[in-house]
């Protein structure tokens, strides 16, 4: 019998589909809803890792391309990939929110309801024609008299983004080097026409489950930017559509089916950002305090990507996907205070994500 430590790690790799793998980058998209994105590479990565077989950057690329996934504001003001199909219920529950903690910058930036509706108007007729880069929005505002610089530039799309006026959607393709960049679209023409759930704070609250359990209220407060108040309100509302495996304590209650010779542990690469690591208010179940110090966040926000050894974290590793060096190994390190992978393990987990981002 599994000790109550690796039993959650085990649920955890599997509710990620880390040991059972979904079918394609954009079946694991579904199953978690949301990842964080905000490092494009990273995000397009943490899809890969989640499906069977050995899909490549370009394979999740299409899928921005045919317009199932896009990258915005989903929650915590943070970017996040998303399909395409769940923007809207997701921002209609988060979104005001999000506008909200963002409310004293944008007044420091002297923006207002005002301004983001003349940029808006602007951006509409602009992107009448097709997508555009976030330079030549930039160049857009200029040309209407806004200057983007100092963060106003950012913070503007932000807004318009959490509005659900804009998604990014299109990869801007390169031949020389992975791409890191997307086109903005309109949203009411880029996303899908479907039906919201019945509940949508409910809804994501099972979604949240499905893909990250075993979790916490605090978890999801943490992982949705909601307030806790809210976000137990939509445990109530969404808890007969999970299981409470113990008190306060939920999974999913349709399990996703592990990989025929799956191993819990097994190493793994996962991306900056992963959801595997950041998505829960409490990190110690699968890293030591050493280790979440050097994984992050750090005082930049950012959270390096790392090494998993029987589902907790034992290391980082870096790689580039600058011009001319996307191609180059990428180099391990170990942290103490957990047993070092076996190397052949380590370098098999790495081959397959070069493998992933070199197929560009």
């Amino acid at each position: 019998m599994m000790d109550p430590m690796t039993a959650l790690l085990s649920e955890r790799l599997r509710s990620h589909r880390l040991t059972a793998p979904a079918r394609t980058p954009v079946a694991a998209a579904r199953h978690m809803l949301a990842v964080q994105g905000q490092e494009f590479v990273a995000g397009r990565w943490a899809l890969g890792i989640r499906s069977s077989g050995a899909p490549t950057l370009a394979v999740v690329d299409a899928a921005f391309d045919r317009g199932e996934l896009v990258r915005t504001h989903t929650m915590r003001g943070t970017l996040h990939v998303i399909p395409a199909e769940d923007v809207r219920w997701v921002l209609s529950v988060t979104g005001d929110r999000q506008l909200r903690q963002d409310a004293t910058r944008q007044r420091q930036l002297g923006i207002d309801d005002a301004l983001v509706a003349r940029v808006e108007s602007a951006f509409r007729e602009r992107l009448a024609d097709g997508g555009r880069t976030r330079a030549q929005l930039f160049d857009d505002l200029t040309e209407i008299g806004i200057d983007p610089a100092g963060q106003r530039g950012v913070h503007l799309i932000y807004a318009l983004n959490v509005r659900g006026i804009l998604v990014q959607g299109p990869v801007v393709h390169r031949d020389d080097a992975v791409s890191r960049e997307q086109l903005f679209m309109l949203g009411e023409e880029w996303l899908p026409e479907t039906a919201p759930p019945a509940d949508p704070l409910a809804e994501l609250f099972v979604r949240y489950v499905d893909g990250h359990g075993p979790v916490t209220v605090d978890d999801f407060a943490w992982w949705s930017g909601l307030p806790i108040t809210v976000a137990r309100e939509a445990v109530e509302r969404g808890r007969a559509r999970v299981t409470e495996k113990a008190e306060g304590v939920f999974i999913g209650t349709v399990r996703p089916r592990r990989a025929a010779g799956a191993d819990d542990a097994a190493t793994l690469a996962l991306p900056m950002f992963d959801e595997y690591y950041i998505s829960y208010a409490d990190r110690s179940v699968v890293a030591t305090a050493e280790g979440m110090a050097l994984i992050g966040p750090g005082k930049n926000g950012m959270v390096r990507a790392s090494l998993l050894a029987a589902g907790r974290i034992a290391g980082a590793w870096t790689h580039s996907a600058a011009v001319g060096r996307h191609r180059d190994e990428p180099i391990p390190e170990f942290f103490g205070g957990e047993p070092a992978p076996n190397p052949t393990a380590v370098a098999s987990a790495l081959r397959r994500y070069a493998d992933f981002v070199s197929a560009h």
